[in-house]
């Protein structure tokens, strides 16, 4: 199997299984994203911990026995600050996220499209300003990896961030299980609530 054809099946794998597990975390429903954003329902916060946590543990076993190399992305901070207060905001007043928007359209939202087409449009409007932006505001700098900080191997890093997030994880479960998140509705007009059985988010009556 040549590299393209295994980069391709790896990236539909992973698809599947982000797919899934997106579906059954029902993190993808706007109450769900919405409630997070104002530190009123913390499921989205727990899936994306956990995605770290596994992520850490994946690449510190890959790192460690050489499989993988590490490619760290420059520190930039100006640019870091300014696009998160704009994807926050954005993902605030849409309900969505880049990797959520085509799972809502596949449940039926249909104001997901608008969001899917805005995301677009703004790649397309990045891809013009980047020469600008690189010198205006992104720039250059350092590129930084924590374990190197602090003079350890990288995957003895990565497996004391993941025990720190499932700590962490274990805490914020036992102060705020995840069921009680689930049953409230966060999105701001009441359109929907969270259905006893199977815990699905359906149409209030």
């Amino acid at each position: 199997m040549g590299t393209v054809a295994l980069g391709v099946l790896s990236g539909l794998l992973m698809g599947i299984v982000f797919g899934f597990a997106l579906e059954k975390s029902r993190v993808f429903e706007p109450g769900i994203i919405v409630g997070q954003m104002q530190l009123s329902n913390f499921i989205m916060l727990k899936v994306f911990l956990t995605a770290v946590a596994t992520g850490a543990l994946v690449l510190a076993v890959l790192n460690g026995f050489g499989f993988v190399k590490l490619q760290p992305k420059a520190a930039l901070y100006a640019a870091d600050a300014v696009g998160g207060v704009l994807l926050g905001a954005g993902i605030a007043l849409a309900g969505a996220c880049p990797g959520t928007t085509l799972a809502q359209i596949g449940v039926g939202y249909r104001d997901a499209l608008f969001t899917l087409a805005g995301g677009l449009f703004g790649a397309v409007a990045f891809s013009y300003a980047q020469p600008w932006l690189d010198k205006a505001l992104i720039g250059t700098g350092p590129k930084l990896i924590f374990s190197d900080l602090v003079g350890i191997p990288y995957w003895q890093g990565a497996i004391a961030l993941a025990a720190a997030i499932v700590v962490l994880l274990f805490v914020m479960e036992r102060l705020r299980p995840w069921r009680d998140d689930l049953r409230t509705d966060n999105d701001g007009n009441a359109r929907s609530a969270v259905a006893e059985s199977g815990g699905r988010m359906v149409p209030a009556e």
